[in-house]
């Protein structure tokens, strides 16, 4: 098997354990607040994020290097982990897939201003004929917009937001830093708001928040390795797998169809997607941002992300220096 099939089938895999772990939060949010499932959820990652630490070769504090961004990338990163499991607890999950991958059109759009880079005519016009997809699956003025696609749209938002923010400061912060504050945020923002909507759960349900947990952190594990394996030019579209895992879950699990605008949105949104990683693939490193942005790109900030390995950030620390000196 080549490189790029194996880091294909890595991805594949990622995705569709992803998925799954998309379905334990859609089943969990039907009986429970979102606050109270990721409460639990980020209470069972800490002995995973405890073992990733014991192998953290990176010395230095657990301090950021950049506070500031770090505080924004935490504020987004828990406002999204909250609207994306409300989205998936209240819309079928092919409708969340949809609008949520509007992530890395966003991303693209924030690398203007959060990164100084340039967005030629044909991604910016790729980037607007996705965001129409959007249109297409929402269909406003033709069908009530509900709190469930307003949360779907405010996750690609702030997961976009939380994404470039990486790839601004992630040279120069630990990855564990990074991975720690919105952990640590979630468990003490989510932990106050749960105490008004708390509700008692028999031990099933609270093996199924341990579950959220695992299959991040497995999931996370194959990305890792489909990122090492294949370019990211192969591995980054097949995100888009997911809205097959989707009409499968929620066909078979909770009698959820497709309506043909959901349908057309999301070719319009994924044939958009995949244009701006083919374009981004011909361009240089510093001008791709949805490339090296390597995330699923939304869901919960207490999820284990890829810690960047040294290469990355010697990399990243490159891509950024010939910045500056673009700039200068």
């Amino acid at each position: 098997m080549s490189p790029n099939a194996k880091g294909a089938f890595f991805a594949l895999t990622a995705f569709g354990i992803f998925a799954t772990h998309d379905v334990v939060v859609k089943y969990l949010g039907g009986g429970y607040s979102p606050f109270q499932v990721i409460f639990f959820s980020s209470l069972m990652s800490f002995p995973l994020v405890s073992f990733m630490l014991m192998r953290d070769p990176m010395p230095g504090t657990l301090r950021p290097v950049h506070p500031w961004w770090t505080a924004i990338r935490t504020t987004a990163a828990v406002l999204n982990g909250m609207c994306a499991f409300y989205a998936f607890s209240v819309l079928p999950l092919a409708q969340t897939y949809a609008i949520l991958f509007a992530t890395p059109l966003l991303i693209t759009l924030l690398s203007i201003p959060l990164l100084g880079e340039q967005v030629g005519w044909r991604r910016g016009l790729a980037v607007g004929v996705g965001l129409l997809g959007v249109m297409v699956v929402l269909r406003p003025g033709s069908t009530e917009l509900s709190s469930g696609h307003l949360a779907a749209m405010g996750s690609a938002v702030f997961g976009a937001t939380a994404s470039i923010i990486v790839r601004k400061v992630g040279h120069a912060e630990r990855s564990v830093t990074l991975l720690l504050y919105p952990m640590a945020a979630n468990f003490v923002v989510v932990g106050i708001l749960m105490i008004a909507v708390y509700k008692p759960m028999p031990i099933i349900d609270i093996g199924a928040t341990s579950m959220i947990s695992l299959l991040g952190f497995v999931a996370g594990l194959f990305l890792i390795a489909a990122y090492k394996s294949g370019e990211a030019a192969i591995v980054a579209p097949m995100q888009y797998s997911q809205i097959l895992w989707a009409s499968a879950y929620g066909f078979f699990l909770f009698d959820e169809t497709i309506d043909t605008y959901t349908i057309i949105g999301a070719g319009i949104i994924i044939a958009s997607g995949i244009y701006i990683v083919a374009r981004e693939s011909t361009k240089g490193d510093s001008q791709t941002p949805v490339l090296r942005t390597r995330s699923r790109g939304y869901g919960s900030s207490f999820r284990i992300s890829p810690f960047l390995r040294p290469s990355d950030r010697r990399k990243m620390a490159a891509d950024s220096a010939q910045a500056a000196v673009k700039a200068g």
